[in-house]
């Protein structure tokens, strides 16, 4: 397209009209100047197309594909190569479909396990879901497929999604909810970006500038076009003039007419509207220019890599005298409805038409040891007693029991939030049975999003399945029977409660208000900053093997935060199977002023290696890895000090430790001294310590510092008493404690000279 000339020959009304869909999935096409329409799809881990008159939250079928594993269970892969192949047979898909841009990923911190959502998001950490998301984009958009990377911003709640205000500061913003957005966009460059329902402190996200065009356009250079969560547009005017570019879906026209109506009484520029339509035809352009109809479309290939993907992704979590992996010829009862019935995807806007989906049972058809009862339902919460005696008898005959359970669809979809983490009671006391019935029983869970764990006690291994996609079966069989040894990581803290999450007091908010008190302190920045216990820690996960990290080389001993630091650890299989190792590198914080936590991930690298094998595992450190939001500088800022370099197993295992010195070049702004100023505050202001040195003796004598040991003076004020209350004294305080020294007009004139740059 000549894009530029296409502009210049539309009318408004043709140029108004592209700015929002045809209908529920299409684009708009100006068929007098050959402009195409073109099909979005909703995603990320597989296709939900449907044709016309379709709805985003899944009530009408869509086409048959392929489901590969959930953003819940890809994070816990921690491999980037895991969420690149998911990618690239998601794009093949989309070329085969005539499908210009998939919807997703989305990368939303996971702020409370109560999210209904967060079985589509990644992580509670910010560097993980941020290097998890670049990976997928980058899978798809090599087949020349857009991505829509969403929900910007903060939309980490679905109670009142579509009215609520997510109240942060910028800190928190900039430290826990934005990074995933920013590395994504730097670095993979998606073609659009979808924007949230909710509001941001004040101001909805559809039509917020400091978000839409300040933050997103301007300091990380996206190109793109910003696109509507499905109905999240409030003001579309105020939306094109920040940035908003397509509606999504069709308006009716309605929303057209305002925005040529507010063109041409002067409410709006049409140079805005004109820079929204050049970003949605580049995109349009861009996958006309690659469309390829005829790549192939393999879905028992793809079914066959989802089971292995999600092998790599499953979590063991814990396996008390090697209760697995289970051995050929064991006699295994297997018991639950999931084992026949998976729940292995979403609800709402994600939710795939699988072509085929493949249970445990399923993937253990013709397996002489194999049981099964069935040992709960999922229509009601109560328990069966037949059906729990049933699974009891069952368990007690065989070498090892396993439990397929987890959360049923009803407890968290789009569009509302869990109000509790528990587990079906059924389920409860169908795993409390059988573990007595059988001592060797092994529960796999199969759930979105962390749950509480009365039960663990009573068991002797556990697998978390996340949701795995349509091939979960087969990759339940995979790890469980030793053919894949587990790998998978916990991309989240499982609490012991849900009472013990940071932001348990205010989610939700009230009202429309929803105000983020615990700050940057998400996640395990929260629990290992209170060395509270939990359940599992950030990272977690056991393997059939055991591993060894050894070697730890910085690169510097010390370096300025315009550098780079280089890291380097060997890693070793000392066991006897062969499997993969996640590193993770976490960075402590130096001594600092600033509420920070006590170590944040920094680095993930997950190796392969054979019995015995050891490997160099390297990574590249840069400013950010040791920098906060400086909230006076509006940048990132590095405080000069030591910080500790940490090779761990997860947030609570560290290995190996070294520390380096790091120099900021970024001065902080300099301090205005006032009359209330706090002597405390001004130690970093030696212009001002050196003029106000000489009345300080008489401050302090006034105070009663240096009194006699003995006398009553002494023991009724100590030196350490007079010291502190120096050090929180205000400015002012100098007229009352200087014995006449200095009036309060002689302290108004030093301090102008203090303040002089």
């Amino acid at each position: 397209m000549d894009i530029e000339k296409l502009i210049s020959e539309m009318t408004l009304e043709e140029k108004a009209s592209l700015l929002s869909g045809d209908d529920f999935w299409h684009t708009k096409a100006v068929e007098r100047l050959g402009i195409p329409r073109t099909m979005m799809s909703d995603g990320p881990h597989g296709l939900r197309k449907q044709a016309e008159g379709g709805d985003h939250l899944g009530i009408n079928d869509s086409i048959k594909a392929v489901c590969f594993p959930a953003a819940s269970a890809s994070a816990a892969s921690f491999d980037r190569d895991v969420l690149r192949q998911i990618g690239e047979g998601v794009g093949d898909a989309c070329q085969h479909e005539n499908l210009s841009v998939i919807l997703g990923p989305a990368v939303n911190i996971k702020r409370s396990p109560l999210c209904g959502r967060n079985f589509e998001y990644f992580s509670e950490d910010p560097y993980l879901a941020g290097e998890l998301a670049s990976a997928l984009i980058k899978g798809v958009q090599s087949r020349n497929i857009g991505t829509s990377i969403k929900h910007f911003a903060a939309n980490s709640q679905e109670h009142r999604r579509m009215s609520s205000d997510s109240v942060v500061d910028e800190r928190t913003l900039r430290e826990i909810y934005l990074p995933a957005f920013e590395k994504a966009v730097k670095e993979a460059k998606p073609w659009t970006v979808m924007c949230s329902y909710n509001k941001l402190n004040g101001e909805y996200a559809s039509q917020n500038p400091w978000l839409l065009t300040e933050v997103l356009r301007k300091e990380w250079g996206f190109e793109g076009y910003v696109m509507s969560d499905w109905g999240a547009v409030s003001d579309r005017v105020k939306g094109v003039a920040a940035g908003l570019d397509l509606e999504m879906p069709a308006s009716g026209g309605s929303n057209d007419e305002r925005i040529v109506k507010a063109v041409k009484n002067g409410e709006l520029s049409e140079e805005a509207v004109n820079e929204s339509v050049r970003r949605i035809l580049s995109i349009v352009d861009r996958y006309e220019k690659n469309r390829k109809p005829d790549t192939p479309w393999d879905m028992e290939a793809q079914h066959e890599l989802a089971a292995k993907l999600a092998a790599q992704c499953m979590v063991l979590l814990k396996n008390e005298d090697n209760v697995l992996p289970i051995a050929a010829g064991e006699k295994v009862a297997v018991i639950g409805k999931f084992a026949r019935v998976p729940r292995y995807q979403g609800g709402g806007s994600s939710h795939i038409n699988s072509f085929r989906v493949e249970s445990l049972m399923d993937a253990l058809a013709g397996n002489e040891n194999i049981t099964y009862a069935q040992g709960y339902d999922i229509i009601t919460e109560e328990p069966d007693e037949a059906l729990i005696a049933e699974a009891a008898e069952l368990a007690a005959k065989a070498d090892k029991a396993v439990i397929v359970a987890g959360l049923p669809d009803s407890f968290e979809s789009e569009g509302y939030d869990r109000t509790h983490m528990r587990m079906p009671a059924c389920q409860t006391a169908l795993i409390e049975r059988v573990a007595r019935a059988n001592p060797n029983t092994i529960v796999v869970l199969y759930n979105g999003s962390p749950v509480e764990l009365p039960w663990i006690d009573c068991v002797k291994g556990l697998v978390e399945g996340y949701l795995g996609g349509q091939a979960v079966g087969k990759a339940t069989r995979m790890v469980l029977w030793g053919e894949e040894n587990p790998s998978g990581r916990l991309p989240e803290t499982f609490p012991m409660q849900l009472e013990d999450n940071p932001s348990y007091l205010s989610y939700g908010g009230e009202g429309n208000t929803a105000i983020y008190t615990e700050g940057v302190f998400v996640g395990y920045r929260y629990y290992d900053k209170k060395k509270m216990n939990v359940r599992f820690p950030f990272g977690y996960g056991l393997s059939y093997t055991t591993f060894a990290c050894s070697n730890l080389v910085l690169g510097k001993e010390a370096v300025r935060d315009t550098e780079t630091l280089t890291v380097s650890v060997d890693v070793e299989n000392t066991g006897k199977t062969a499997g993969r190792e996640v590193v993770q590198l976490y960075v402590a914080p130096a001594p600092c002023d600033v509420f920070r936590p006590v170590r944040e991930l920094k680095g993930v690298e997950k190796v392969y290696l054979a019995p015995g094998e050891k490997k160099t595992v390297t990574f590249t450190l840069d400013k950010r890895a040791f920098a906060y939001w400086h909230q006076g500088l509006h940048d990132w800022f590095v405080k000069t000090g030591a910080y500790g370099i940490q090779i761990g197993k997860d947030s609570r295992s560290i290995l190996l430790e070294k520390t380096v010195q790091v120099e900021g070049t970024t001065e902080e702004p300099a301090q205005t001294v006032t009359v209330d100023t706090i002597f405390m505050d001004l130690v970093k202001n030696a212009q001002a310590m050196k003029a106000l040195e000489p009345l300080m003796s008489q401050v302090m004598g006034s105070l009663g510092a240096g009194e006699p040991e003995g006398t009553a003076a002494s023991e009724a004020i100590s030196d350490e008493m007079s010291n502190a209350m120096m050090q929180y004294m205000p400015l002012r305080g100098i007229v009352s404690f200087s014995g006449g020294a200095i009036s309060f007009d002689q302290l108004q004139e030093m301090l102008k000279g203090i303040n002089q740059k």
